[in-house]
Protein backbone atom coordinates (compact mmCIF):
# COMPACT_ATOMS: atom_id res chain seq x y z
CA UNK A 1 0.00 0.00 0.00
CA UNK A 2 1.59 3.38 -0.85
CA UNK A 3 1.97 6.16 1.42
CA UNK A 4 -0.97 7.96 -0.21
CA UNK A 5 -3.37 4.81 -0.29
CA UNK A 6 -2.44 4.52 3.47
CA UNK A 7 -3.44 8.18 4.70
CA UNK A 8 -6.61 7.83 2.97
CA UNK A 9 -7.71 4.03 4.73
CA UNK A 10 -5.94 5.91 8.61
CA UNK A 11 -8.69 8.89 7.33
CA UNK A 12 -11.42 6.51 6.51
CA UNK A 13 -11.07 3.94 9.37
CA UNK A 14 -11.14 6.87 11.70
CA UNK A 15 -13.72 8.73 10.48
CA UNK A 16 -17.79 8.44 11.35
CA UNK A 17 -18.86 10.82 8.71
CA UNK A 18 -15.80 11.34 5.48
CA UNK A 19 -16.57 13.37 2.49
CA UNK A 20 -13.83 13.95 0.04
CA UNK A 21 -14.47 16.75 -1.96
CA UNK A 22 -13.93 19.69 -4.00
CA UNK A 23 -13.14 22.49 -1.60
CA UNK A 24 -14.76 22.14 1.92
CA UNK A 25 -18.35 22.48 3.72
CA UNK A 26 -17.90 25.86 3.54
CA UNK A 27 -17.19 26.81 0.20
CA UNK A 28 -17.68 23.75 -2.32
CA UNK A 29 -15.24 24.15 -5.35
CA UNK A 30 -17.68 22.39 -7.62
CA UNK A 31 -21.45 21.50 -8.29
CA UNK A 32 -21.59 18.00 -7.24
CA UNK A 33 -19.52 18.27 -4.19
CA UNK A 34 -22.01 21.69 -3.31
CA UNK A 35 -24.97 18.79 -4.04
CA UNK A 36 -23.38 16.66 -1.83
CA UNK A 37 -23.14 18.81 1.49
CA UNK A 38 -26.56 19.91 0.37
CA UNK A 39 -27.57 16.56 0.96
CA UNK A 40 -26.02 15.79 4.03
CA UNK A 41 -27.59 19.04 5.65
CA UNK A 42 -30.79 17.68 4.86
CA UNK A 43 -30.41 14.33 5.90
CA UNK A 44 -29.77 16.51 9.67
CA UNK A 45 -25.43 15.84 9.49
CA UNK A 46 -24.00 18.29 12.24
CA UNK A 47 -20.98 19.95 10.24
CA UNK A 48 -19.04 19.19 13.34
CA UNK A 49 -19.33 15.43 12.91
CA UNK A 50 -18.55 15.86 9.35
CA UNK A 51 -15.44 15.45 7.94
CA UNK A 52 -14.49 16.92 4.51
CA UNK A 53 -10.92 16.34 2.72
CA UNK A 54 -9.75 18.80 0.22
CA UNK A 55 -8.71 17.00 -2.85
CA UNK A 56 -7.46 19.89 -4.38
CA UNK A 57 -4.96 20.28 -2.09
CA UNK A 58 -3.35 17.30 -2.45
CA UNK A 59 -2.78 15.98 -5.96
CA UNK A 60 -1.84 12.23 -3.96
CA UNK A 61 -5.22 11.84 -2.52
CA UNK A 62 -6.90 13.39 -5.32
CA UNK A 63 -5.72 10.39 -7.64
CA UNK A 64 -5.27 8.37 -4.64
CA UNK A 65 -8.77 7.88 -3.49
CA UNK A 66 -10.18 6.71 -6.94
CA UNK A 67 -8.16 3.73 -6.61
CA UNK A 68 -8.90 3.28 -3.00
CA UNK A 69 -12.46 3.12 -3.59
CA UNK A 70 -12.22 1.90 -7.13
CA UNK A 71 -14.72 4.93 -8.15
CA UNK A 72 -13.58 7.04 -10.81
CA UNK A 73 -15.44 10.50 -9.87
CA UNK A 74 -15.18 12.82 -6.35
CA UNK A 75 -16.99 13.51 -4.17
CA UNK A 76 -16.79 10.24 -2.21
CA UNK A 77 -18.96 9.95 0.94
CA UNK A 78 -18.06 7.30 3.35
CA UNK A 79 -19.77 6.23 6.94
CA UNK A 80 -18.03 4.24 9.13
CA UNK A 81 -15.55 3.14 7.33
CA UNK A 82 -18.00 1.68 4.58
CA UNK A 83 -18.10 3.54 0.53
CA UNK A 84 -21.32 4.63 0.16
CA UNK A 85 -20.81 6.68 -3.45
CA UNK A 86 -20.87 9.79 -5.07
CA UNK A 87 -23.22 12.78 -5.58
CA UNK A 88 -25.74 10.83 -7.83
CA UNK A 89 -26.06 7.89 -5.25
CA UNK A 90 -26.39 9.68 -2.59
CA UNK A 91 -29.30 12.18 -4.07
CA UNK A 92 -30.94 8.58 -4.92
CA UNK A 93 -30.37 6.88 -1.79
CA UNK A 94 -31.29 10.12 0.24
CA UNK A 95 -34.68 9.90 -1.73
CA UNK A 96 -35.47 6.93 -1.03
CA UNK A 97 -34.79 7.28 2.39
CA UNK A 98 -31.98 4.92 2.20
CA UNK A 99 -28.86 7.57 3.23
CA UNK A 100 -30.48 8.73 6.41
CA UNK A 101 -30.77 5.01 7.71
CA UNK A 102 -27.18 4.40 6.78
CA UNK A 103 -26.17 7.56 8.56
CA UNK A 104 -28.62 6.88 11.35
CA UNK A 105 -30.08 10.11 11.11
CA UNK A 106 -33.63 11.85 10.97
CA UNK A 107 -34.36 14.98 8.49
CA UNK A 108 -35.89 17.93 10.16
CA UNK A 109 -39.06 18.20 8.62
Amino acid sequence: MSDDQQRIDELVKNSEILLFMKGNASFPMCGFSGRAIQILKACGVDPKQLKTVNVLEDDGIRQGIKEYSNWPTIPQLYVRGEFVGGSDIMMEMYQSGELQQVLGSNPQA
